[in-house]
């Protein structure tokens, strides 16, 4: 898994007007090609009437899968512009599909390439840039009697919690950065003076606005 990766957080759009033309971006996370794929051909059904539904992709933590399309549109002037958009901003796992409604006036190559890059932006801010960053899972099991320490020192250390058990024992549910975990394990070691029981688990990514410093 990478440290982190940037995503958009759900479905956005957002609208243009360029020379008359109406540009539509629309923005989705994905996590396949299918699910891409699927997405594209939502749009086009929902604006079947449009003059072109062009679109892009990128799939995978090291982007492994790329796809564009112009739609109709001159070569190079629609799909390709709204790749390098994502690419340029760093963006995995989404796809963004620009509709345009023609409006009477030609924009020329140059002008196609700008109005796609500026659709395909739109819907991107739409669907809210976000983080996905790369946590594990430590369980830590104490006594009551050192539970209220315990909690005092992650929440003065700012430590993302889940939902904490409470049973004969207490169960605190801790998510350090992965690369920090072991270091984690062995604070927690200390702070409890070894009358834990800490677990390590899985590995899972968690949403941020911004990257953690």
């Amino acid at each position: 898994m990478l440290a982190h990766y940037k995503t958009i957080h759900s479905y956005g759009s957002s609208e243009i007007i360029i020379k008359k033309s109406r540009f539509i971006g629309h923005a989705k996370p994905v996590e396949s090609e299918e699910e891409a794929i699927q997405f594209i051909e939502a749009i086009k059904k929902e604006h079947r009437s449009a003059t072109h539904n062009c679109s892009a992709y990128v799939i995978g933590e090291r982007d492994q899968i790329q796809k564009q399309s112009d739609d109709g549109e001159p070569s190079g002037t629609a799909g390709k512009p709204i790749l390098e958009v994502m690419k340029h901003q760093g963006l995995k796992n989404t796809v963004v599909v620009v509709t345009r409604y023609f409006g009477g006036i030609m924009l020329g190559a140059g002008g196609l390439i700008r109005a796609y890059t500026d659709g395909a932006v739109a819907g991107i801010e739409a669907g809210k840039p976000i983080y996905k960053v790369n946590h594990q899972l430590v369980l830590i099991e104490v006594d009551y009697t050192w539970y209220g320490k315990l909690e005092n020192e992650l929440r003065n250390q700012g430590m993302l919690l889940g939902d904490i058990g409470f049973t004969d024992k207490v169960t605190v549910p801790c998510y350090p950065l992965a690369a920090d975990a072991e270091a984690f394990m062995n604070w927690a070691t200390d702070v409890t003076q070894g009358q834990s029981l800490i677990v390590a688990g899985e590995n899972e990514y968690i949403v941020h606005e911004s990257l953690p410093e």
